[in-house]
């Protein structure tokens, strides 16, 4: 079964459906992370990877995608390029639990909300997809919230631009690599497996011991990992390989601004002024992309004939 199936038209079907359901699944990730707030970030997401793998292999067997690994497996490109995206989503997933855990709900949010400039840059620079004029406004308004947090809120905002730059590089790789979603983040799991059952190893042998195995509730809740990396990831590697990627880019606000939500409500970080500044900033730049993207797919009147 192909991750891209063509329409009557000969075109790939929306990846709208897939993107809107991943980043609903990530946006309420730090209700999750809540449960497994006691394990650190080093061993959570070694778990995370390690948990991953058989879930991608269960579906794989199920969808008979075993001959498109083998493929990939092959291409010495492929390996490669994959390689990289897991090495950059290892670093996101890092990156993002330690923020959770060290109450910087609102540095892991503006990381993605970062993130749609990233695709943008690299989807006009590198893959050469067109903006219009009222998308490049909201392209500027959001740099200006950003660089009103830089100078208002420094000390976080290494968080923000690493979640952003690992998470937009890895997209655009996985755009790049020819290989299907589900066999793509297999392979992915696959290579980072070996480093995973390192760090859970070497967490086992400390004086703390290994979160997992002390606790049948968050052995439970850790292995549930595995399901809530595997399921979003596969979601937004198929919208990838749909959409353009600086539309996808746009899409992604709605995760972040569950995280912003769940920060006010359920975790009651403080928001500074810098802060309220770029989201506003940002928040408006997402109105004005997205009632832009809806006028020019509204379908023209024909033009009368005299």
């Amino acid at each position: 079964m192909s991750d891209e199936s063509p329409t009557p038209g000969g075109r790939l079907a929306s990846g709208v459906p897939q993107a809107l359901a991943a980043y609903v699944l990530w946006g309420f990730m730090p209700l999750y992370l809540l449960l497994v707030r006691q394990v650190p970030a080093f061993e959570f997401v070694g778990w995370r990877i390690v948990w991953t793998l058989p879930i991608c292999l269960l579906i794989v067997a199920f969808r008979g995608q075993f001959p498109a690994i083998r493929e990939a497996l092959k291409d010495r490109r492929a390996l490669l390029i994959l390689t990289a995206s897991a090495i950059l989503i290892a670093v996101n997933w890092v990156v993002y639990v330690w923020a959770i855990q060290q109450n910087q709900v609102y540095a892991a949010s503006l990381g993605y909300y970062i993130n749609p400039l990233v695709n943008v840059l690299l989807g006009t620079m590198l893959l050469k997809e067109t903006l219009s004029r009222a998308q490049w406004v909201a392209v500027g308004l959001a740099g200006i919230g950003i660089a009103v947090l830089a100078a208002g809120a420094l000390t976080t905002l290494w968080i923000s631009l690493t979640l952003a730059l690992s998470f937009g590089t890895y997209g655009l790789l996985r755009k790049q690599v020819s290989v299907g979603a589900l066999p793509g983040l297999t392979i992915e799991s696959a290579i980072l497996l070996l480093p995973a059952l390192g760090v859970a190893a070497w967490f086992a042998a400390s004086p703390q011991g290994s979160a997992f195995g002390s606790d049948i509730g968050l052995s439970l809740a850790i292995a549930l990992g595995g399901a809530l990396t595997a399921f979003p990831l596969l979601l937004f590697a198929i919208a990838a390989r749909r959409m353009d990627y600086s539309v996808l880019g746009f899409v992604q606000f709605l995760a972040p601004s569950i995280v912003f939500i769940l920060g006010l409500t359920v975790f009651g970080e403080e928001l500074h002024p810098a802060q309220a500044f770029c989201f506003g900033c940002i928040w408006l730049a997402a109105a004005i992309f997205v009632w832009d993207l809806l006028a020019r797919r509204k379908p023209r009147k024909p033009t009368p004939v005299s």
